[in-house]
């Protein structure tokens, strides 16, 4: 089988960057609120050194926010990690649910910009694949974006796992506004040359709203 490299590390550069750049900016915002609240602090101590009465409901306001926030980094930080140790392995046994997880959570940023929910059913058990877990998150991220794209008008993308005989599905739904697919659009030939590696098969169904990708087990 021959794979199409180039196409593969140039999606596979832009896509590590892509995230990495929506991480990093979640990061700073995150700082943004932790510095303007730290400004308060400092507003609380100058009232204390001058004797004037200092609110301890404010206070306590001021510190609960910055604990969230801390939260919120930590949260940022183990997505990140996560997804930074895809690139360890070429092969690895992993749960499919927990590769669809990360990506989902990677979106939520661009989902949110789009004004659009991404609502990710539990499965009703593990479903375990022997895979590139980077190369397959970049081709849940291409039909995740194509599926923001298409979603009708409860703005809503669904997705879902399920297991059918020796196979994997990942199914995005709810696409009602999808168009006709036509070879250039979709798939391309990044999301080809992905499933060509992946050993995987994808479906569009226009009047289902749907996509599916189908990989072994």
């Amino acid at each position: 089988m021959s794979y199409k490299w180039d196409v593969l590390c140039e999606e596979g550069l832009q896509f590590f960057g892509k995230m990495s750049a929506s991480m990093s900016h979640e990061i700073k915002n995150v700082l943004a609120v932790i510095n303007e609240n730290a400004g308060l602090l400092q507003d609380f101590v100058y009232m204390h050194d001058t004797g004037m009465p200092i609110d301890a409901k404010q206070l306590k306001g001021v510190s609960q926010m910055i604990i969230k926030q801390v939260r919120r980094a930590d949260s940022i930080m183990k997505n990140m990690n996560k997804f930074a140790h895809t690139t360890d392995q070429l092969t690895k046994a992993e749960n499919l649910n927990d590769i669809l997880d990360i990506v989902t959570k990677l979106a939520a940023r661009f989902a949110s910009m789009r004004e659009v929910s991404l609502e990710k059913i539990p499965p009703d058990e593990p479903i375990n694949i022997k895979t590139n877990p980077f190369l397959l998150e970049n081709l849940i991220w291409l039909c995740l974006d194509s599926a923001m794209d298409s979603v009708g008008q409860g703005k809503t993308v669904r997705v879902f796992t399920k297991k059918i005989d020796n196979s994997a599905q990942i199914t995005f739904s709810q696409l009602d506004s999808m168009p006709e697919p036509t070879p250039e659009a979709f798939p391309d030939k990044r999301i080809e040359a992905l499933l060509c590696a992946l050993q995987a098969e994808i479906t569009v169904d226009s009047k289902a709203g749907t996509i599916n990708i189908s990989l072994p087990i």
